[in-house]
């Protein structure tokens, strides 16, 4: 048997991070499986509405209702129906019952989860080294979502019914939401240092990166959130439909060009399968350059009104 210090040597090193790396998933899991998960609070508003969102008997009024005790959500959600991405038929409303009823119940719950979320990851007060991840995870987070919108897109303007499934705001919400799980990995690492034990943040790091796919699963999947989310947020196949290309494929190759442009070392590790649309899509936006792929980005994220 190894001695504690042997697990340092660089042969036994990542022997160690996975002990680690287990006790923390066990104590995610915990938290979620019993409800008390160690998000940073979110509005009240936003977890009644998700409590809505599991019961068959809610309606477009019972959501409008809910988002009226929170003003600044209210009126998000009626920018956001009136948005590009968001307003297909490109009729302004002025309601939330309006709002509601256009984007839909389920929608709604997923526009109000985002925002809830993009605000804590700019205004959680922990130290600064985990602020800064959860800073960046929000820059991640939309870039990653702007070029599924993108991606999404391609597939949808090719004129191939096969795409037919494939939805902008979906793409949007699902890259939005991706590592929701980082929020408990960060608490439970902080939960960790406060309950005595030490763990260097350098590890802790690669733990948050190895354990967020896994987190941010229980998290959509307790919060009832479908297995397009799941799919998405896992980077894992959960159902066999007959869609040509699902939201993870589309996630993928979202990845595999936000890769390609960071000049990403791992890209060559990165496995990404898609079909002759996909191939085009994939060689067009890869080859934009800096300043139009930034400049879509950006038109994108501003017109989802989010």
């Amino acid at each position: 048997m190894n001695h504690l210090s042997f697990y340092w040597l660089p042969e036994n090193k990542e022997h160690l991070i996975k002990g680690i790396e287990s006790e923390f998933s066990q104590l995610i899991e915990h938290s979620i499986s019993h409800k008390n998960i160690t998000l940073p609070p979110i509005p009240d508003v936003v977890l009644k509405i998700q409590r809505l969102c599991t019961q068959d008997t809610t309606t477009v009024a019972d959501v409008a209702d809910s988002l009226l005790e929170d003003p600044g959500l209210a009126a998000i959600v009626i920018r956001v129906a009136n948005s590009v991405i968001f307003n297909r038929r490109n009729i302004t409303c002025t309601d939330l019952v309006t709002a509601v009823s256009r984007l839909g119940i389920l929608r709604v719950r997923d526009i109000v989860t985002a925002q809830a979320i993009e605000q804590l990851k700019h205004s959680v007060n922990l130290s600064a080294s985990c602020n800064k991840v959860l800073v960046q995870s929000a820059a991640n987070s939309r870039e990653l979502a702007a070029t599924m919108v993108l991606v999404a897109r391609g597939f949808r303007e090719s004129g191939s019914i096969q795409y037919k499934n494939l939805e902008s705001d979906k793409a949007l919400l699902t890259g939005l939401l991706a590592d929701i799980g980082l929020f408990c990995i960060v608490n439970e690492y902080h939960q960790y240092l406060e309950d005595g034990n030490y763990l260097s943040e350098d590890i802790a790091f690669q733990i948050f990166d190895r354990q967020c796919a896994n987190a941010s699963k229980l998290v959509l999947e307790s919060w009832g959130f479908d297995d397009d989310f799941l799919e998405v947020a896992s980077n894992n196949i959960l159902t066999t439909g007959n869609a040509a290309v699902s939201y993870l494929d589309v996630a993928r190759i979202a990845n595999h060009i936000l890769m390609f442009r960071r000049k990403d070392d791992d890209i060559d590790e990165h496995l990404v399968e898609f079909d002759v649309t996909g191939a085009d899509i994939l060689y067009k936006l890869s080859n934009l350059s800096d300043i139009e792929f930034n400049t879509q980005i950006d038109e994108l994220i501003s017109a989802s009104g989010l």
